[in-house]
């Protein structure tokens, strides 16, 4: 009897976690991919676009292709402040990152080498109290 009641319980667990997940996330479609916000799809932080989208500047040099990124947010010490900004490809795999130090950064700047890349290039900036941001551009 012990053993029926566990494999019961055992495959009730296995399905929820299938399952669950699914009814949970599948209701919070207010942020474009369900992970992040973008300018053509604020969500419910509309009003917030200009000082959260990171602005994305293509530098061309001798040693190949960088990026300037700066998001046009106050410092707030640790109160409001951009947390970091992250750099993705085009099929959002990782490529790096900068973390901020709101005591010493008094502005959300970063640049990122990416040396012969070619193609789109996706970049997060993450705010403490106002999620992350993607803005996208091609190099």
């Amino acid at each position: 009897m012990q053993r029926r009641n566990f494999i019961r319980l055992a495959v009730a667990g296995s399905v929820t976690g299938i399952i669950a997940p699914e009814i949970v996330l599948a209701g919070s479609s207010s942020m474009a991919g369900g992970v992040y916000y973008t300018k053509e799809a604020p969500g419910r932080w509309g009003k917030k676009v200009a000082g959260h989208l990171p602005n994305i500047k293509v530098l061309k040099g001798d040693k190949g292709v960088s990026i300037k990124v700066v998001t046009s947010h106050g410092m707030d010490d640790y109160q409001h402040y951009i947390v970091k900004h992250i750099v993705l490809d085009k099929d959002f795999k990782f490529i790096a990152e900068k973390m901020f130090d709101p005591t010493k950064d008094k502005v959300a700047i970063s640049e990122f080498s990416l040396g012969n890349y070619k193609g789109a290039v996706n970049v997060l900036s993450v705010c403490n109290k106002h999620d992350s941001w993607l803005n996208s551009a091609v190099v």
